[in-house]
Protein backbone atom coordinates (compact mmCIF):
# COMPACT_ATOMS: atom_id res chain seq x y z
CA UNK A 1 0.00 0.00 0.00
CA UNK A 2 1.45 3.34 -1.05
CA UNK A 3 0.64 5.97 1.56
CA UNK A 4 2.43 8.70 -0.36
CA UNK A 5 5.95 9.93 -1.02
CA UNK A 6 7.84 11.32 1.93
CA UNK A 7 10.64 13.80 1.46
CA UNK A 8 13.06 14.64 4.22
CA UNK A 9 12.79 18.24 5.25
CA UNK A 10 9.19 18.44 4.00
CA UNK A 11 7.99 19.20 7.49
CA UNK A 12 9.38 21.74 9.90
CA UNK A 13 8.99 20.62 13.49
CA UNK A 14 8.30 24.18 14.56
CA UNK A 15 5.11 24.33 12.45
CA UNK A 16 3.74 20.82 13.08
CA UNK A 17 3.59 19.32 16.57
CA UNK A 18 2.40 15.82 17.44
CA UNK A 19 1.85 15.03 21.12
CA UNK A 20 1.14 11.73 22.82
CA UNK A 21 -1.32 10.94 25.56
CA UNK A 22 -0.80 8.06 27.98
CA UNK A 23 -3.07 5.57 26.21
CA UNK A 24 -0.80 4.56 23.34
CA UNK A 25 2.63 6.23 23.28
CA UNK A 26 4.13 3.49 21.09
CA UNK A 27 1.67 4.29 18.29
CA UNK A 28 2.39 8.02 18.54
CA UNK A 29 6.12 7.34 18.36
CA UNK A 30 5.60 5.39 15.13
CA UNK A 31 3.46 8.20 13.69
CA UNK A 32 6.25 10.71 14.40
CA UNK A 33 8.76 8.31 12.85
CA UNK A 34 6.65 8.21 9.68
CA UNK A 35 6.44 12.01 9.61
CA UNK A 36 10.15 12.31 10.39
CA UNK A 37 9.55 14.80 13.19
CA UNK A 38 10.37 14.64 16.91
CA UNK A 39 7.63 13.82 19.39
CA UNK A 40 6.16 16.93 20.97
CA UNK A 41 7.53 17.60 24.43
CA UNK A 42 5.09 17.27 27.30
CA UNK A 43 4.93 15.97 30.85
CA UNK A 44 1.90 14.07 32.16
CA UNK A 45 1.76 13.59 35.89
CA UNK A 46 -0.65 13.07 38.77
CA UNK A 47 -1.22 14.97 41.96
CA UNK A 48 -1.32 12.87 45.15
CA UNK A 49 -5.13 12.86 45.03
CA UNK A 50 -5.14 11.42 41.49
CA UNK A 51 -5.80 14.61 39.49
CA UNK A 52 -4.03 14.72 36.11
CA UNK A 53 -1.62 17.51 35.13
CA UNK A 54 -0.47 18.03 31.53
CA UNK A 55 2.42 20.41 30.97
CA UNK A 56 3.41 21.15 27.35
CA UNK A 57 7.14 21.86 27.12
CA UNK A 58 7.32 23.02 23.48
CA UNK A 59 6.32 26.43 22.18
CA UNK A 60 3.01 25.84 20.36
CA UNK A 61 1.91 29.43 19.71
CA UNK A 62 0.69 29.57 16.11
CA UNK A 63 1.51 25.90 15.51
CA UNK A 64 -0.60 23.09 14.05
CA UNK A 65 -0.97 20.64 16.95
CA UNK A 66 -2.17 17.01 17.03
CA UNK A 67 -2.86 15.02 20.22
CA UNK A 68 -2.95 11.22 19.81
CA UNK A 69 -5.07 9.59 22.50
CA UNK A 70 -7.31 6.53 22.35
CA UNK A 71 -10.27 6.52 24.73
CA UNK A 72 -9.60 2.98 25.87
CA UNK A 73 -9.14 1.33 29.27
CA UNK A 74 -8.93 3.10 31.68
CA UNK A 75 -11.61 4.84 29.63
CA UNK A 76 -12.60 7.76 31.85
CA UNK A 77 -9.01 8.55 32.83
CA UNK A 78 -7.85 8.63 29.21
CA UNK A 79 -10.84 10.76 28.20
CA UNK A 80 -10.18 13.35 30.92
CA UNK A 81 -6.49 13.41 30.03
CA UNK A 82 -7.38 14.16 26.40
CA UNK A 83 -9.66 17.01 27.47
CA UNK A 84 -6.94 18.50 29.69
CA UNK A 85 -4.42 18.19 26.83
CA UNK A 86 -6.75 20.04 24.44
CA UNK A 87 -7.42 22.80 26.97
CA UNK A 88 -3.70 23.17 27.64
CA UNK A 89 -2.92 23.63 23.94
CA UNK A 90 -5.82 26.05 23.46
CA UNK A 91 -4.63 28.24 26.34
CA UNK A 92 -1.09 28.08 24.92
CA UNK A 93 -2.38 29.73 21.70
CA UNK A 94 -1.97 26.82 19.28
CA UNK A 95 -3.17 27.82 15.82
CA UNK A 96 -5.15 24.62 15.20
CA UNK A 97 -5.74 21.63 17.46
CA UNK A 98 -6.69 18.19 16.16
CA UNK A 99 -7.79 15.42 18.51
CA UNK A 100 -6.45 12.20 16.99
CA UNK A 101 -8.62 9.49 18.53
CA UNK A 102 -7.67 6.10 17.02
CA UNK A 103 -10.29 4.41 19.23
CA UNK A 104 -13.29 6.48 20.23
CA UNK A 105 -14.64 5.13 23.51
CA UNK A 106 -18.37 5.38 24.27
CA UNK A 107 -19.09 5.11 20.52
CA UNK A 108 -21.61 2.30 21.07
CA UNK A 109 -23.73 4.50 23.35
CA UNK A 110 -25.00 6.42 20.33
CA UNK A 111 -28.82 6.33 20.75
CA UNK A 112 -31.66 6.00 23.24
CA UNK A 113 -32.83 2.43 22.74
CA UNK A 114 -34.79 2.50 26.01
CA UNK A 115 -36.09 5.07 28.46
CA UNK A 116 -33.91 7.08 30.86
CA UNK A 117 -30.52 6.35 29.28
CA UNK A 118 -27.92 8.86 28.02
CA UNK A 119 -26.46 9.31 24.55
CA UNK A 120 -22.91 9.30 25.86
CA UNK A 121 -21.24 9.38 22.46
CA UNK A 122 -22.79 12.80 21.85
CA UNK A 123 -21.72 13.96 25.32
CA UNK A 124 -18.09 12.95 24.63
CA UNK A 125 -18.21 14.73 21.25
CA UNK A 126 -19.41 17.89 23.00
CA UNK A 127 -16.67 17.62 25.63
CA UNK A 128 -13.91 17.28 23.02
CA UNK A 129 -15.22 20.31 21.13
CA UNK A 130 -15.62 22.42 24.27
CA UNK A 131 -12.13 21.50 25.48
CA UNK A 132 -10.62 23.16 22.41
CA UNK A 133 -10.40 20.72 19.48
CA UNK A 134 -10.78 22.33 16.05
CA UNK A 135 -11.14 18.98 14.30
CA UNK A 136 -11.11 15.24 15.01
CA UNK A 137 -9.25 12.41 13.28
CA UNK A 138 -10.62 8.96 14.14
CA UNK A 139 -10.56 5.36 12.91
CA UNK A 140 -13.74 3.26 12.59
CA UNK A 141 -16.22 5.12 14.78
CA UNK A 142 -18.48 2.02 14.98
CA UNK A 143 -21.26 3.97 13.25
CA UNK A 144 -20.56 6.50 10.50
CA UNK A 145 -23.34 8.78 11.73
CA UNK A 146 -21.27 9.56 14.84
CA UNK A 147 -19.46 12.11 12.69
CA UNK A 148 -22.65 14.16 12.87
CA UNK A 149 -22.37 14.32 16.67
CA UNK A 150 -19.49 16.77 16.25
CA UNK A 151 -19.92 20.43 15.33
CA UNK A 152 -16.34 20.49 14.04
CA UNK A 153 -14.78 18.70 11.03
CA UNK A 154 -14.20 14.95 11.40
CA UNK A 155 -11.79 12.93 9.26
CA UNK A 156 -12.90 9.31 9.49
CA UNK A 157 -10.39 6.63 8.47
CA UNK A 158 -11.08 2.93 7.95
CA UNK A 159 -9.06 0.08 9.39
CA UNK A 160 -10.11 -1.92 6.35
CA UNK A 161 -7.27 -0.25 4.43
CA UNK A 162 -4.74 -2.00 6.68
CA UNK A 163 -6.58 -5.28 7.31
CA UNK A 164 -7.62 -5.98 3.73
CA UNK A 165 -4.06 -5.52 2.45
CA UNK A 166 -2.78 -8.00 5.03
CA UNK A 167 -5.33 -10.65 4.10
CA UNK A 168 -4.86 -10.01 0.39
CA UNK A 169 -1.14 -10.64 0.76
CA UNK A 170 -1.91 -13.98 2.44
CA UNK A 171 -3.63 -15.17 -0.78
CA UNK A 172 -6.25 -17.26 1.01
CA UNK A 173 -7.86 -19.58 -1.53
CA UNK A 174 -11.52 -20.71 -1.56
CA UNK A 175 -12.37 -17.69 0.57
CA UNK A 176 -15.78 -16.81 1.98
CA UNK A 177 -16.14 -13.58 3.92
CA UNK A 178 -18.74 -14.06 6.65
CA UNK A 179 -20.64 -11.19 8.25
CA UNK A 180 -20.91 -12.24 11.94
CA UNK A 181 -24.22 -10.35 12.21
CA UNK A 182 -26.64 -8.50 9.95
CA UNK A 183 -25.16 -5.13 10.89
CA UNK A 184 -21.84 -6.11 9.29
CA UNK A 185 -23.17 -7.06 5.85
CA UNK A 186 -21.95 -3.88 4.16
CA UNK A 187 -18.44 -4.19 5.66
CA UNK A 188 -18.23 -7.89 4.80
CA UNK A 189 -19.30 -7.15 1.23
CA UNK A 190 -16.43 -4.65 0.90
CA UNK A 191 -13.91 -7.25 2.09
CA UNK A 192 -15.40 -9.88 -0.21
CA UNK A 193 -15.12 -7.53 -3.18
CA UNK A 194 -11.55 -6.53 -2.41
CA UNK A 195 -10.39 -10.09 -1.70
CA UNK A 196 -12.39 -11.75 -4.50
CA UNK A 197 -14.25 -13.95 -2.03
CA UNK A 198 -17.81 -15.13 -1.62
CA UNK A 199 -20.17 -13.64 0.95
CA UNK A 200 -22.16 -15.30 3.73
CA UNK A 201 -24.23 -13.87 6.57
CA UNK A 202 -24.83 -15.13 10.11
CA UNK A 203 -28.18 -14.56 11.76
CA UNK A 204 -27.76 -14.19 15.51
CA UNK A 205 -30.01 -13.90 18.52
CA UNK A 206 -28.96 -11.91 21.61
CA UNK A 207 -29.86 -13.85 24.74
CA UNK A 208 -28.54 -11.20 27.14
CA UNK A 209 -26.11 -8.29 27.25
CA UNK A 210 -23.24 -10.77 27.49
CA UNK A 211 -24.49 -13.76 25.49
CA UNK A 212 -25.13 -14.00 21.75
CA UNK A 213 -26.24 -17.14 19.91
CA UNK A 214 -25.60 -17.64 16.17
CA UNK A 215 -28.58 -19.60 14.86
CA UNK A 216 -28.23 -19.95 11.08
CA UNK A 217 -26.14 -18.85 8.11
CA UNK A 218 -27.07 -17.63 4.65
CA UNK A 219 -24.45 -18.78 2.13
CA UNK A 220 -22.10 -21.73 1.64
CA UNK A 221 -19.24 -22.27 4.09
CA UNK A 222 -18.60 -26.02 3.90
CA UNK A 223 -15.04 -26.70 2.81
CA UNK A 224 -14.35 -22.96 2.49
CA UNK A 225 -11.73 -20.84 4.22
CA UNK A 226 -13.49 -18.16 6.28
CA UNK A 227 -12.72 -14.54 7.09
CA UNK A 228 -14.78 -12.61 9.63
CA UNK A 229 -14.07 -8.91 10.09
CA UNK A 230 -15.58 -6.37 12.47
CA UNK A 231 -14.73 -2.89 13.68
CA UNK A 232 -14.54 -3.96 17.35
CA UNK A 233 -14.02 -7.20 19.23
CA UNK A 234 -15.13 -6.34 22.76
CA UNK A 235 -16.35 -9.38 24.72
CA UNK A 236 -15.89 -11.79 21.81
CA UNK A 237 -19.41 -13.19 22.10
CA UNK A 238 -20.59 -12.41 18.56
CA UNK A 239 -17.39 -13.54 16.84
CA UNK A 240 -16.94 -16.75 18.83
CA UNK A 241 -20.57 -17.78 18.37
CA UNK A 242 -20.29 -17.22 14.61
CA UNK A 243 -16.95 -19.06 14.44
CA UNK A 244 -18.39 -22.10 16.20
CA UNK A 245 -21.36 -22.13 13.82
CA UNK A 246 -19.32 -22.06 10.60
CA UNK A 247 -16.96 -24.73 11.95
CA UNK A 248 -19.97 -26.90 12.79
CA UNK A 249 -21.14 -26.45 9.18
CA UNK A 250 -17.82 -27.72 7.81
CA UNK A 251 -15.67 -24.61 7.34
CA UNK A 252 -11.93 -25.13 6.90
CA UNK A 253 -9.52 -22.46 8.20
CA UNK A 254 -11.12 -19.50 10.00
CA UNK A 255 -9.53 -16.05 10.21
CA UNK A 256 -10.80 -13.13 12.30
CA UNK A 257 -9.95 -9.47 11.86
CA UNK A 258 -10.92 -6.30 13.73
CA UNK A 259 -9.72 -2.71 13.81
CA UNK A 260 -10.10 -2.33 17.57
CA UNK A 261 -9.04 -5.23 19.79
CA UNK A 262 -10.76 -4.19 23.01
CA UNK A 263 -10.84 -7.84 24.17
CA UNK A 264 -12.45 -7.04 27.51
CA UNK A 265 -13.64 -9.41 30.21
CA UNK A 266 -13.39 -13.08 29.20
CA UNK A 267 -12.76 -12.31 25.52
CA UNK A 268 -9.16 -13.63 25.45
CA UNK A 269 -10.26 -16.92 27.03
CA UNK A 270 -13.21 -17.25 24.61
CA UNK A 271 -10.99 -16.62 21.60
CA UNK A 272 -8.36 -19.06 22.87
CA UNK A 273 -10.99 -21.82 23.01
CA UNK A 274 -12.39 -21.07 19.53
CA UNK A 275 -11.08 -22.81 16.38
CA UNK A 276 -9.52 -19.67 14.89
CA UNK A 277 -6.42 -19.90 12.72
CA UNK A 278 -5.42 -16.26 13.25
CA UNK A 279 -6.82 -13.17 14.99
CA UNK A 280 -5.68 -9.91 13.40
CA UNK A 281 -6.17 -6.52 15.09
CA UNK A 282 -4.53 -3.11 14.80
CA UNK A 283 -2.62 -1.04 17.34
CA UNK A 284 -5.36 1.57 17.88
CA UNK A 285 -5.54 -0.01 21.35
CA UNK A 286 -2.60 -1.66 23.15
CA UNK A 287 -3.32 -5.33 23.84
CA UNK A 288 -4.02 -6.14 27.47
CA UNK A 289 -1.73 -8.68 29.14
CA UNK A 290 -4.11 -11.63 28.68
CA UNK A 291 -4.79 -10.86 25.03
CA UNK A 292 -1.09 -10.46 24.29
CA UNK A 293 -0.56 -14.08 25.40
CA UNK A 294 -2.81 -15.47 22.66
CA UNK A 295 -0.60 -17.57 20.40
CA UNK A 296 -2.59 -16.78 17.25
CA UNK A 297 -2.94 -13.00 17.57
CA UNK A 298 -1.34 -10.60 15.08
CA UNK A 299 -1.14 -6.81 15.53
CA UNK A 300 -0.92 -4.52 12.49
CA UNK A 301 0.05 -0.88 12.82
CA UNK A 302 -2.07 2.05 11.65
CA UNK A 303 0.81 4.48 12.15
CA UNK A 304 1.47 5.06 8.44
CA UNK A 305 -2.22 5.66 7.74
CA UNK A 306 -2.50 8.11 10.65
CA UNK A 307 0.78 9.77 9.73
CA UNK A 308 -0.32 10.28 6.14
CA UNK A 309 -3.65 11.70 7.29
CA UNK A 310 -1.90 14.11 9.67
CA UNK A 311 0.43 15.20 6.89
CA UNK A 312 -2.50 15.91 4.58
CA UNK A 313 -4.48 17.79 7.21
CA UNK A 314 -1.41 19.90 7.99
CA UNK A 315 -1.00 20.71 4.29
CA UNK A 316 -4.77 21.26 3.77
CA UNK A 317 -4.91 18.36 1.30
CA UNK A 318 -7.57 15.71 0.75
CA UNK A 319 -7.79 12.96 3.36
CA UNK A 320 -10.63 11.09 1.66
CA UNK A 321 -8.31 10.17 -1.22
CA UNK A 322 -6.60 7.73 1.18
CA UNK A 323 -9.57 5.42 0.64
CA UNK A 324 -8.52 5.01 -2.98
CA UNK A 325 -5.16 3.56 -1.93
CA UNK A 326 -6.28 0.14 -0.70
CA UNK A 327 -4.39 -1.69 -3.45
Amino acid sequence: MNWGVRNKGMFLSDSLKVFSGSSNPALTAEVCKYLEIPLGGAQISKFPDGEKLVRVEDNVRGRDCFVVQSICEPVDENLVELLIYLDCLRRASARRITAVVPYFGYARQDRKDEGRVPITAKLVANLITTAGADRVLAIDLHAHQLQGFFDIPVDHLSGQLVLSKYFKDKKIHSLTVVAPDVGNIKLAAKYAGHLNGDLAIVHKRRVSGKEVVAEEIIGAVEGRNILMCDDIIATGGTICSAVNLVRKLGAAEIYVGATHGVLAGEAPEKLAQSPIEEIVVTDTIPLNDRAAKLSNIKVLTVSAMLGEAIKRIHRDESVSSLFNQSG
